[in-house]
């Protein structure tokens, strides 16, 4: 019975457990265990798989803290506040905007500048005040942060994009059907159309009411009053680029931030003396969720351990009965538990490739039809999962005055604007492109 199955019933309980306010971390760990009993793996084994997959997120856990650290030194200069105000007079009051131009810029994070969640921690926490005044629903700015952190991956072939779909066409060719790279975003332009109009329903139907926060303190970052731009937040702007740069071109994100840091310390625009507690309150701002991606990389690897995966795939053909519309319902529903099981789009593609091209091919699905079944299930629990970083990212900048759920204000609002409608997207594609 396809309930039974480790990898159905263990993102099953992650869920029901975040949804009753347990710990992110204790809910991953939980559903770890359950999936490693249901798949008769002897408790230490389950615990030594999830420990040792941990190291699989390293280097981004060690990114959310740089990132963090970065975030807090910024901010001491009195820059952050500078652009927030830029940003405050541009949009003149009119929330709708502010969250547009948040989407955007996050688009860019993806394809332009591609350096994913680096700019969340920066950006996000000073503007929070902002927000705070235009009363404006977090929920709709966690819609617009995982809308640019997804739709240009799906849609655009650079960037992050031209990754994903160049995953997409050598898998699909390797299974039977032949597609070029350039060709995939000729079918996933829906699955980004869709997911626009997520993200046009969040911002001005169901977050469009005014929602009231408290000024509070961020989390490890003093308010810093400035008021124009002096030689200190150039040099500071400067060393923001320099770490842009390092991580295009050698591909570490945690060395960008190190070396921007050591920048700022060059130009002296932040002391030696006051590292100790920048490093502090990155922590602060971003450790927790640090060790969130840490566990989520041991819950995947335990995920995969039990095989239950490749079972669960397996079990699609007997629901089906050659029915293309239940065959293609069925394999977004699939991809959407196995994305949220290991917590990965990108690695979801080749795992279910195998299976759904063939598949594809047997219930005369369409080439182009194939393509958005296949990105669509890969995409799918990217958006609402607790573990993925298109969700944890939003919400370590949106949460930096401890007044931002985590399960509540992010994950089921992005779970419910863009999951719903990539399903609905792919299907349609999948039955009639």
């Amino acid at each position: 019975m396809i309930l039974l199955n480790p990898v159905v019933l263990s993102v099953i309980v992650m869920i029901v457990l975040c949804l009753l306010k347990l710990n992110v971390l204790l809910a991953l760990i939980i559903s770890a265990l359950v999936a490693g009993l249901a798949a008769g793996m002897p408790l230490g084994g389950i615990m030594g798989t999830l420990i040792s997959g941990m190291g699989g997120n390293a280097e981004t856990a060690l990114s959310y803290v740089l990132l963090g650290t970065l975030a807090v030194a910024i901010n001491s200069t009195g820059v952050a506040t500078i652009v927030s105000n830029k940003i405050s007079k541009v949009i003149d009051g009119k929330k709708q905007v502010l969250l547009l131009m948040i989407a955007g810029l996050a688009c860019f994070s993806q394809n332009l500048i591609p350096v994913h969640i680096a700019f969340i921690p920066i950006l996000i926490p000073p503007l929070l005040k902002l927000m705070n005044e235009l009363k404006l629903d977090r929920r709709a700015m966690a819609c617009s942060l995982t809308f640019g952190l997804k739709a240009p991956y799906i849609a655009l072939p650079v960037g992050f994009g031209l990754i994903f779909q160049g995953i997409i066409a050598k898998e699909m060719t390797s299974n039977g059907m032949m597609v070029e790279k350039m060709d995939v975003w000729k079918s996933t332009w829906l699955l980004g159309l869709f997911m626009i109009i997520g993200l046009l329903i969040a911002i001005f139907v169901s977050y469009r009411k005014e929602r009231t926060y408290q000024d509070l303190p961020l989390k490890g970052m003093e308010e810093v009053v400035a008021d124009k731009m002096e030689a200190k937040h150039w040099l500071t702007l400067a060393a923001a680029v320099v770490a842009f740069v390092i991580q295009l071109k050698t591909g570490s994100l945690p060395l960008g931030a190190v070396v921007a840091l050591a920048a700022m310390l060059i130009f002296r625009v932040v002391k030696w003396k006051d590292i100790d507690e920048f490093i502090g309150g990155g922590v602060g701002l971003m450790g927790l969720i640090a060790f969130i991606m840490l566990v989520a990389a041991g819950y995947g690897s335990v995920i995969r351990e039990t095989g239950a995966v490749g079972e669960l795939i397996e079990s699609i053909h007997g629901l089906i009965g050659g029915s293309k519309a239940i065959g293609v319902f069925i394999m977004l529903l699939v991809g959407l538990l196995i994305t949220m099981g290991i917590g990965t789009s990108f690695g979801t593609i080749p795992v279910v490739a195998a299976i759904y091209v063939p598949l594809c091919i047997k219930l005369g699905v369409s080439v182009p039809g194939a393509v958005i079944i296949l990105a669509a299930a890969a995409a799918l629990g990217d958006a609402g999962s607790p573990a993925s970083d298109s969700t944890l990212g939003p919400t370590s900048g949106l949460n930096a005055d401890g007044q931002h759920d985590h399960i509540m204000d992010t994950c089921v609002p992005t779970f419910l604007h863009y999951n719903i409608l990539l399903i609905l997207g792919g299907f349609i594609g999948g039955m009639f492109f």
